[in-house]
């Protein structure tokens, strides 16, 4: 095993609550084995960025009510190509050339899966996005 791909693998956290079984899809099989470690792995990275999200877009997040926050979560990774792409790019660049491999094969299923981990990742840590003191005094 070539250096790379055993340090990407080494570094990802076990899921324990992840099943694998023998009637499952690829994809599902994928997104257990591979998805939801790198994206556990990247979670802080994932919440800074969408911290810096709001930021650049006039702090508006802040104004909202808990259940517009979780839709403007989900506006911005449904609606905002970009932002999209960046977070891909994100869980993209920790896999191995065999996972990118298979990847390419169906990515864009896979990608849907990929988002809606993100979301309910970044949604369950709603609460980390209170709008900052430096942001308060600046305002």
């Amino acid at each position: 095993m070539n250096t790379r791909q055993h340090n990407l693998k080494n570094m990802r956290p076990e899921i324990t609550s992840a099943t694998i079984h023998d009637a499952m899809s690829n994809d599902e099989r994928f997104q257990n084995l591979i998805l939801r470690p790198i994206i556990k792995l990247q979670n802080d990275l994932f919440i800074e960025v969408f911290k810096n999200y709001i930021v650049k877009h006039k702090l508006m997040f802040y104004n909202l009510p808990i259940e517009k926050r979780l839709e403007y979560i989900e506006s911005a990774l449904n609606k905002d190509v970009k932002f999209r792409n960046s977070l891909k790019g994100m869980i993209i660049g920790l896999f191995t050339v065999e996972e990118y491999a298979i990847y390419i094969q169906n990515s864009s299923a896979i990608n849907k899966r990929m988002m809606q981990i993100v979301k309910e990742r970044l949604i369950s840590n709603v609460q980390l996005f209170n709008q900052p003191e430096e942001v308060l005094k600046a305002v």
